[in-house]
């Protein structure tokens, strides 16, 4: 957590300094820094807590290993039973009604729950952030792309690791 949080004011620091030089560059880096540094840190906050509340609810399944899903992918050498009745003694309509049950459909549950993630205000703050800081630098004609869409990317850079420093 030390770590993340000396990356964070290091490249701030850094930022900060660049005031000095011209105002307009500061504004367009910070800007551009603190927009992609909170949407990566939102996001990866709210995926974060969308797993620990699927693995809490038991709506988890655990999935087959990385390596069986590249070399089966349909399953076709899946070790499981395969029912070696007779073609008049299998139950048909059965058969189909559970394959059914396997496939998941969308449900009123599942697009909540696909809603609920998408409107986080955890991860919808950092984009109102963007595209506001964005109007602002552009109405104020001290909107400059060459350094701000490179501040994107540092920003991305530092948001991956810092949120990879507080979410282990």
């Amino acid at each position: 957590m030390k770590k993340a949080i000396s990356i964070f004011f290091i490249v701030e620091i850094v930022i900060s300094t660049l005031y000095f030089y011209s105002q307009k560059i500061f504004l367009n880096i910070e800007v551009a820094f603190l927009s992609a540094f909170l949407i990566i840190l939102g996001s990866s906050f709210a995926y974060r807590k969308m797993i620990q509340t699927k693995v809490n609810s038991g709506e988890y399944e655990e999935d087959r290993d990385v390596l069986d899903t590249i070399d089966d992918p349909h399953e076709l050498y899946d070790t499981t039973e395969i029912n070696e009745a007779p073609l008049e003694e299998l139950d048909l309509k059965q058969i189909v009604k559970e394959e059914k049950a396997k496939i998941k459909t969308l449900s009123l549950k599942n697009a909540k729950h696909g809603i609920k993630g998408s409107f986080a205000l955890v991860r919808l703050a950092p984009y109102i952030f963007l595209v506001l800081g964005f109007i602002a630098l552009k109405n104020n004609n001290i909107l400059d792309l060459t350094y701000y869409l490179p501040a994107l990317l540092i920003g991305i850079i530092v948001g991956s690791l810092v949120s990879r420093e507080l979410l282990v």
